[in-house]
């Protein structure tokens, strides 16, 4: 089940591996989806609010861990792509100590911080308590999603896209179980949907885990002195890793500060953000499947010397970017309403308005969000995670200068705050990847030439 991303037309190759990818994402976000709607409909708007006030915290945290475990698995897509699979293994448990020690540092640092966290947020008296509830019991089962991302990035480095996949679908099913007798059976309210959510993220790693162990023991068969932590190649690892869950991390700065705004206009405006937040998560599965796909596509053919493939790969999926950015804003002027009631009761009906515009506001530039996840991921599958961190940076600033604008512009400053991040990030991005291409290939043309001349 590896697939070699270095030969074959590049679309049919990034589709073949794409569409489970997809898949996997959209899984994952039904996750969040099945939880949203359940406490939506059945515990009202102020658990909704509770739970959409984390998402900014969420995404940082989380995010950090899952950047983390996805740079760590770029130097084992760079070793397969060369064949070079004794130090494939080495840069597998490399991974394995820092994704452990990451995970024990987060779910202790994050837990002892939360409600400082909340009260600097700004989050509403109202629903603090359940915000509470719902993000400490996310923070605490970080290590089952460091388990998940780092499992299933060493699958994805190897061209198996799959497995992934077939585990995720297994838990959002164990999810929406969970889900049903927490919440509607048990009456544990936000809790039993963060719980639900742990645990159905933990069985997915533990499978994905099972097919590390067992799924390839002609590439992944562990010998003792593989498991010998080695300073450099431990460095080397960090320094594709750390910046990844950096970038997260960073960009999620911004998003935390804007939802501080948002939070500051009340419960209502929280409400509406959150359920267009939901639906736009769900939309972007596609963008999020090209960026993972873009890194192993990067790392792989980085690995094999291909360079040509690399702006190859770049135009097929710029224009599957265009291509379903197009059908998302039709889609979504079409169903906007159907598709907000999902996460909302009738009880927030009025707050449809405020959802659509703040939807319609992201969907109408999800090109822009096309080429951030695309010309991103393929830097750091080619080797560049630092550079690309600094369009995070870019990213920050942006959703932190529209945030200090809610309190003069209102709403309509916030609808806006992704769009214009997105901008700075391609403006940045799209000539880094020129760069880094040049970087990789001057050599290998001076070498050429030195060939001829003699």
């Amino acid at each position: 089940m590896t697939k070699d991303l270095t030969k074959g037309r590049p679309m049919p190759q990034i589709l073949s591996f794409g569409i489970p990818v997809l898949f996997g994402y959209l899984f994952q976000q039904l996750y969040s989806v099945v939880d949203t709607a359940i406490v939506g409909k059945t515990l009202g708007g102020a658990a909704l609010a509770a739970v959409g006030s984390t998402g900014s915290i969420n995404f940082l945290v989380v995010g950090f861990c899952c950047g983390v475990c996805g740079g760590f698995a770029i130097p084992v897509a760079q070793q397969f792509g060369a064949s070079n699979y004794p130090e494939l293994r080495r840069y597998v448990t490399g991974g394995v100590w820092l994704s452990a020690l990451i995970g024990l540092v987060m779910t202790v640092s994050t837990a002892m911080l939360c409600s400082g966290i909340l009260t600097a947020m700004n989050t509403p008296a109202d629903i603090f308590d359940r915000s509470y509830a719902y993000i400490q019991t996310i923070f605490i089962g970080l290590p089952a999603y460091v388990l998940y991302n780092y499992c299933a990035g060493v699958l994805r480095s190897l061209g198996d896209s799959r497995t992934p996949v077939i585990w995720l679908v297994a838990a959002s099913l164990v999810n929406i179980v969970l889900d049903v007798v927490f919440i509607l059976s048990l009456g544990l309210d936000v809790f039993g949907a963060a719980l639900a959510t742990v645990l159905s993220q933990l069985l997915a790693g533990v499978g994905c885990l099972i097919r590390v162990m067992r799924g390839y023991p002609e590439i992944l068969h562990m010998e003792k002195g593989d498991w010998h932590p080695d300073k450099n190649r431990m460095g080397e690892l960090c320094l594709m890793g750390l910046p990844m869950g950096l970038q997260y991390s960073i960009t999620a700065i911004g998003s935390v500060m804007m939802q501080t705004a948002v939070n500051g206009l009340g419960t209502v405006y929280v409400t509406a953000v959150t359920a267009a937040g939901k639906v736009s998560l769900f939309l972007c599965c596609p963008f999020d499947a090209m960026g993972c796909t873009m890194a192993t596509y990067g790392g792989q053919n980085v690995g094999a010397a291909k360079w040509d493939r690399l702006h190859q790969g770049v135009r097929a999926c710029v224009t599957l970017g265009a291509a379903y950015s197009g059908l998302a804003l039709l889609v979504t002027l079409l169903f906007a309403n159907p598709m907000l009631m999902l996460f909302l009761d009738e009880g927030s009906v009025a707050l449809l308005p405020l959802a659509r515009q703040y939807l319609l506001s992201l969907v109408a530039f999800y090109l822009l969000l096309a080429l951030v996840n695309i010309f991103r991921f393929l830097i750091q599958g080619m080797g560049f995670s630092p550079l690309a961190t600094l369009a995070g940076v870019l990213e920050m600033v942006a959703r932190a200068g529209l945030a200090c604008l809610v309190p003069v512009f209102g709403f309509a400053a916030a609808c806006f705050s992704s769009p214009v991040a997105w901008v700075l990030a391609d403006a940045f991005l799209v000539p880094a990847y020129f760069y880094c291409y040049r970087k990789l290939t001057q050599p290998q043309a001076a070498k050429r030439h030195a060939v001829v001349a003699r």
